[in-house]
């Protein structure tokens, strides 16, 4: 199975990554695109490999929205898209290793499997839940 970017009108909502795509390459692979918020990548190096010591410049940046970054570490997850309005767009199943990254738009998770661990990422600082998110109305 392929990368695969859920779209609604012409705008990404989300990318999954399987974890044969997430995994799969060897040297480094990045699934983000340069102008998204945030930028998700994995390496697969044999030992020996060494990455160049380096520091990050003090840039200033605009960031307009938060973007996160799902890694299913064991077990399983529904995870719902939605788009600007709160609409259904796409369910995805994501299992072990497999990567999400959500873009734009509203998702929510189920967990499918007793002990089902993941690790999440977004973009910061994390200003609050009253400042940061929007529960969806789904009744309606």
């Amino acid at each position: 199975m392929k990368t695969r970017d859920i779209i609604h009108n012409d705008k990404i909502l989300a990318r999954y990554i399987p974890a044969t795509e997430a995994w799969g390459s060897s040297d480094l692979s990045f699934f983000s695109q340069d102008e998204e918020y945030i930028q998700a990548g994995s390496w697969n190096y044999n030992k020996g490999k060494k990455l160049l010591a380096h520091t990050h410049n003090e840039v200033e940046r605009s960031v307009l929205f938060t973007q996160e970054v799902i890694y299913v570490k064991s077990g399983s997850l529904q995870a719902y898209i939605y788009d600007d309005n709160s609409i259904l767009v796409e369910e995805i199943t994501a299992y072990a290793d497999d990567v999400l990254i959500m873009l734009s738009g509203g998702h929510g998770y189920e967990i499918l499997e007793d002990n089902t661990k993941v690790l999440e990422i977004k973009n910061g600082p994390y200003l609050g839940a009253e400042i940061d998110r929007d529960r969806l109305n789904l009744d309606g």
